[in-house]
């Protein structure tokens, strides 16, 4: 078995709000990201396919079509954005990191043909990640 990854970075804003919450205690569990107006992050993302190398092309997946399927499923549509408001995958969700990786992998599983998608790995800080490896 093989795992390739491809590495995207992307900037967005998000608020973590539960409106089934009260103000305080939305405060209370969220503390600063829970600012009215959001907050923003420069993301890292990690994508990895796992599966066999083709004998063909020596590649499990071409990275350069890994590429182009990252950045049509996911970075156009979240890099620059706030993930409350502009992005259709995450709407009614609150994007915590677990459920933006959750998201990300909703986008990706069914449009990766070569391999298969093994995690999706996403750091909000430096110090700070969330691995997700399906259900």
């Amino acid at each position: 078995m093989v795992y390739v990854t491809r590495r995207e970075v992307f900037s967005a804003a998000h608020r973590l709000h539960n409106p089934e919450l009260t103000d305080q205690e939305n405060e209370d569990i969220f503390d600063k990201c829970n600012n009215y107006h959001g907050h923003g992050h420069n993301y890292i993302l990690e994508v990895v396919v796992a599966g066999e190398i083709n004998p063909k092309t020596g590649y499990l997946i071409d990275l350069k079509k890994l590429k182009k399927i990252l950045h049509e499923h996911v970075i156009s549509k979240v890099d620059h954005k706030h993930l409350n408001f502009d992005v259709p995958f995450m709407e009614g969700v609150n994007p915590t990191a677990e459920n933006i990786a959750v998201g990300i992998w909703n986008q990706l599983v069914d449009n990766i043909d070569e391999g298969r998608l093994f995690s999706v790995k996403l750091f909000e800080t430096e110090n700070n990640y969330i691995e997700y490896r399906g259900e």
